[in-house]
């Protein structure tokens, strides 16, 4: 079994005190040799120009191919094809193209900006004919909550696909059943780009409950009793997530998995740790002056 391939999702700071969190954070995941590390734009692309800012920071300060989340909402085309230009000028190949949430928050009607992208496979249309960039989009393991169907759903992944996307990135999930089915069926529709799962590391469970209810994504009852009683226990919380994430990883090694990207809320002590479980540890740094 080959050594697993791991990516991780930041957001960008809204503070000085979270910037220096987030530079922490990505310092020391950068010695796990991460294949890409993704940069979000909050709802509604509410913090489009921190995430260019970070993005580009990454790009000038790291040795990590940065990975620049790119929205439909709230932007005509022209501005948003002036970032798509502006990020390859930065040095940025690869964007996540999303068409985004409603400004007005999830579960909202969504509704095309004037003049804008009209969903996520009309921006990886645009992005295609700007530059040659590696193009993640999103797809769901369970049904999108606004898809009348999981075969809807994967007729949409192959409009991003004939559109230009290289990759595909799941909704989180806990069952390794989920996303195994969810391959074979795209496997069985003709769709052949790696579908990397996503790994949700929440130790807050009242939180996760909220953005699982938001997308779509079922919890199942041993993950409510998990968390039972750990309200008032921050430290065993952690421990706890790093475990079944790390376990969810194991069992889908088994099913042929080996690439994962975690969504890590910043967090880089939960993410080390569950890397560690996969066995995938800093790599020793050359001392200063000695080669590479």
């Amino acid at each position: 079994m080959s050594d697993p391939v791991v990516s991780f999702e930041f957001f960008p700071p809204k503070s000085e005190a979270m910037e220096e969190t987030l530079w922490a954070s990505i310092r020391k995941l950068e010695a796990l040799g991460p294949d890409f590390v993704s940069v979000t734009y909050g709802a509604g692309g509410s913090t489009r120009d921190r995430t260019h800012r970070t993005v580009r920071r990454i790009v000038q300060e790291t040795d990590i191919a940065p990975a620049a989340h790119l929205t439909c909402v709230s932007a005509t085309r022209q501005e948003v094809d002036e970032v798509i230009r502006d990020y390859w000028e930065s040095g940025v190949r690869h964007i996540v193209a999303l068409r985004g949430d409603p400004p007005e928050g999830i579960g909202e009607r969504y509704e095309p900006f004037q003049n804008g992208y009209v969903n996520a496979a009309d921006l990886a249309a645009g992005i295609r004919a700007i530059g040659d960039f590696e193009i993640s989009v999103g797809c769901y393991p369970e049904k999108h909550p606004e898809s009348p169907s999981q075969d809807y759903d994967l007729d949409l992944l192959k409009a991003k696909i004939d559109a230009g996307a290289t990759r595909a990135i799941t909704q989180f999930f806990f069952e390794p059943e989920i996303f195994l089915d969810f391959r074979d069926r795209a496997r069985a529709a003709g769709i052949t780009i790696p579908i990397i799962p996503g790994i949700m590391l929440q130790p807050n469970f009242k939180g996760l409950k909220r953005i699982a209810g938001l997308c779509g994504a079922s919890l199942p009852g041993w993950l409510h009793e998990a968390y039972d009683g750990l309200d008032d226990d921050p430290q065993t919380r952690q421990l706890v997530t790093a475990h079944i994430a790390a376990k969810l990883c194991d069992q889908l090694r088994q099913g042929g998995v080996d690439d994962f990207h975690f969504y890590t809320l910043n967090r880089a002590e939960l993410a080390l740790s569950t890397c560690h479980l996969l066995g995938v540890k800093p790599q020793p740094q050359p001392l200063q002056g000695q080669a590479a």
